[in-house]
């Protein structure tokens, strides 16, 4: 989904947000909720949130092997292979869920989300 600025939105999911704490440390007095199906406003895009670790580290170690693998020793090649492995779950799963941006919002009861993901918001 692409959010742009403008566009309608929906919250796809109850949102809790921080706690309001009264004088005295540990004293909690309230915790604000905000549900689902709430409407508002993308006033701004924040652009693409960065890549985990473990992708980056994935996208690295393929470019080493699909650059030097061929020169390597047997023993550091499959070493490599074996890292690669295990990263393989997280770079699938970052390809299936594409790109997310984080957005301010404007909610129709005069709440303003902002640095929210993309992924709790549905379009209208």
């Amino acid at each position: 989904m692409t959010l742009k600025e403008g566009r309608r939105v929906r919250l796809a999911e109850d949102l809790g947000i921080g706690e309001a704490v009264a004088g005295e440390p540990g004293a909690v007095v309230g915790f604000l909720s905000l549900g689902s199906g709430m409407e508002g406003t993308v006033e701004r895009v924040d652009g693409e949130l960065p890549e985990s670790h473990e992708v980056r580290e994935y996208q690295r170690l393929k470019a080493l092997f699909e650059d030097y693998g061929h020169t390597m020793p047997v023993a550091s090649r499959e070493r490599l292979e074996a890292e690669i492995a295990v990263l393989e779950p997280q770079w699938t799963a970052h390809r299936e869920r594409g790109s997310r941006v984080t957005v301010r919002v404007r909610l129709d009861n005069g709440f303003v989300l902002d640095g929210a993901d993309q992924d709790i918001l549905t379009p209208l």
